[in-house]
């Protein structure tokens, strides 16, 4: 029996080539008529880095300035990828009714992405990979890696060059 996908969700890193994976996404949810999740994970900042401002600034005050950047950021990221979407379907605006969520979390990227696979109900993973940096990265990023090493939903992998 061939698959049918009606949820696909695009775990996007922002890069200069998420258009591309972009356009594998649509073409995927057109084939299918599937609804679209978009998400973009804003990683954990290192634990020495919050205790070295901690000791300078006082942990009461680091949590409060914390929580008001991390919301603010969001909603930046948020409009971002709503107006990366706009522009990059320009030509075919009936693909954006496609969209039905786009969301900005925050975590460990890959086990986050996961959970918000799971949590919504997508039956297809989309996520593009830069296969950069050390030995045991050679074909996958690390998050991609990660990814297809957790999931058990169905997974696209685009292969990406920046």
């Amino acid at each position: 029996m061939i698959p049918v996908y009606k949820k696909i969700l695009f775990a996007t890193d922002l890069s200069a080539s998420a258009s591309t994976v972009l356009r594998h996404v649509v073409a995927m949810a057109r084939a299918h008529q599937a609804s679209v999740e978009i998400v973009h994970v804003l990683p954990d900042v290192d634990q020495a880095v919050i205790n070295y401002v901690a000791t300078i600034m006082g942990e009461g005050k680091l949590g409060h300035i914390e929580k008001e950047h991390r919301d603010e950021v969001a909603g930046l990221l948020s409009r971002k990828l709503m107006q990366f979407a706009r522009e990059e379907l320009a030509d075919h605006p009936e693909d954006l009714e496609r969209i039905d969520r786009i969301e900005v979390l925050h975590g460990p990227p890959a086990p986050v992405v996961l959970a918000e696979a799971r949590r919504c109900g997508a039956d297809l993973i989309v996520i593009g990979s830069h296969g950069k940096g050390r030995l045991e990265y050679a074909f996958l990023g690390s998050v991609a890696q990660r990814i297809v090493r957790k999931t058990d939903i169905p997974l696209l992998l685009i292969p990406l060059t920046d």
